[in-house]
């Protein structure tokens, strides 16, 4: 009886580990460029686009500031980087013009 309940113990462990670290692929919108778009990836959200409107990140301190237009967030990294090479993509950000992006 105790091992099942060591077991169990560690399965609810290690879930709770992968709950802090979501991944949030994001794209902002420059406020005072509209047709300037920025995609990225990050697990704080709140403290890269402070990050962005301050201008701590080098392209994105040109086109300042920024709004948030959408995100996702995923629980795997690897699929969240994915993600990201994919709408900074051609075709990924062709995607994301027609059906992430509300129409102007």
């Amino acid at each position: 009886m105790l091992r099942s309940r060591t077991r169990v113990f560690r399965i609810v462990r290690r879930s709770r580990t992968f709950k802090r670290f979501m991944y949030t692929v994001y794209i902002l919108r420059s406020v005072n460029y509209p047709n300037r778009l920025y995609i990225g990836l990050t697990t704080d959200f709140e403290k890269r686009l402070v990050a962005h409107n301050t201008g701590s990140s080098l392209y994105s301190k040109r086109y300042s500031p920024w709004e948030l237009e959408t995100h996702i967030v995923l629980k795997d990294k690897e699929t969240a980087e994915d993600l990201e090479r994919y709408l900074k993509s051609g075709s990924g950000f062709a995607f994301l013009k027609k059906r992430l992006l509300p129409r102007v």
